[in-house]
C-alpha cells in the first residue's frame, strides 16, 4: 500500500513539475526581430494585367476565381514572385501600392523562407495571414493589427515558414527527435499543434537567438536555449540562408 502510493505522488509530481511552454505564440515575444527599417532584397513590380486565378480567402474559407490584378516581383537574391491582388482594391495604381508594401516586407525574409514562394494572394478583409501550398496569403485588414503591434515582419516569417520549410523538415526524422528532446515546445500554439505550427513557431526565435540577439533581452535568448535547445541544434544544421537578416 505504501509503495503504490509512493508511486501515485511520483506519478503527481512528474505531472505537475513538467514545464509549461514559456510564451504563447512566438510571434509575440519581440517586435523588433524583423522590422520595416531592416534591408529588403525587393528590386521592381512588374504589372502584367489581370487574368483569371485561384485564390484562397479566409473571408469565404473557400477557393475563389477572380480575376486579379497581377504583378512580377522580383527579389535580388530569389526568382520572381507573383502577386495577386483582387480586383476590389481598385484599378492598377491602387493594386501597384499594395503590391508593393507587401513585396518590401517580404524582401526582408530570409533567403531560405522565400525559397518556395511562388505567389502572394491579397486581399482585404480582417483575417489571420496564411502560409503554404507555395503561396503566402495577406487580409489587409488583418495588417492593421500586426502592424499596430509591431509584429507584421514577424508574422510574415511565421507563414513563410510554413511555405518553405515544413514539408522538407516536418516530417523529418531529426525534427522529430528533437522535438522528443527537448524539454518542452517553445509556445502553447506550438505544444497544440505540434505537427503544423512548431517549426514555424520555433523557427522565429532560432532567428532572433542566432542573427537578432541584440534585439531580444537576456532573459528571452536564455529562455529559448534552455526550452528548445534540440531544435536550435536542429536549426543550427541545416545551412539556412539568413541574408538578408545577418
Amino acid at each position: 500500500m505504501k509503495i503504490r502510493r509512493l508511486l501515485a505522488l511520483l506519478a503527481a509530481f512528474t505531472v505537475t513539475a513538467h514545464a509549461e511552454p514559456p510564451f504563447s505564440g512566438t510571434i509575440f515575444v519581440d517586435p523588433d526581430i524583423i522590422t520595416s527599417a531592416d534591408p529588403s532584397t525587393y528590386l521592381k513590380t512588374k504589372y502584367n494585367g489581370q487574368k483569371k486565378r485561384t485564390m484562397f480567402d479566409r473571408r469565404k474559407n473557400a477557393f475563389v476565381r477572380l480575376k486579379p490584378h497581377l504583378f512580377k516581383v522580383t527579389f535580388r537574391d530569389s526568382g520572381p514572385v507573383e502577386v495577386q491582388v483582387n480586383p476590389e482594391f481598385g484599378k492598377e495604381r491602387q493594386a501597384r501600392k499594395i503590391a508593393v508594401k507587401y513585396a518590401r516586407e517580404i524582401g526582408r525574409l530570409p533567403k531560405t523562407l522565400r525559397s518556395d514562394v511562388r505567389t502572394v494572394s491579397i486581399h482585404k478583409g480582417v483575417q489571420p495571414f496564411g502560409g503554404g501550398n507555395n503561396n503566402i496569403l495577406i487580409h489587409t485588414g488583418q495588417t492593421v493589427a500586426y502592424e499596430r503591434d509591431g509584429i507584421l515582419e514577424e508574422t510574415l516569417v511565421h507563414e513563410a515558414c510554413h511555405t518553405s520549410l515544413d514539408a522538407r523538415h516536418g516530417a523529418s526524422t531529426g525534427w522529430l527527435a528533437a522535438q522528443q528532446s527537448d524539454p518542452e515546445f517553445i509556445s502553447t500554439y506550438a505544444r497544440d499543434n505540434p505537427t503544423r505550427e512548431d517549426i514555424a513557431e520555433s523557427f522565429l526565435l532560432w532567428m532572433a537567438l542566432r542573427y537578432r540577439s541584440e534585439r531580444i533581452t537576456p532573459e528571452a535568448a536564455n529562455t529559448i536555449e534552455t526550452t528548445m535547445p534540440a531544435r536550435v541544434s536542429y536549426f543550427d544544421a541545416q545551412g539556412f540562408v539568413i541574408a538578408p537578416v545577418d
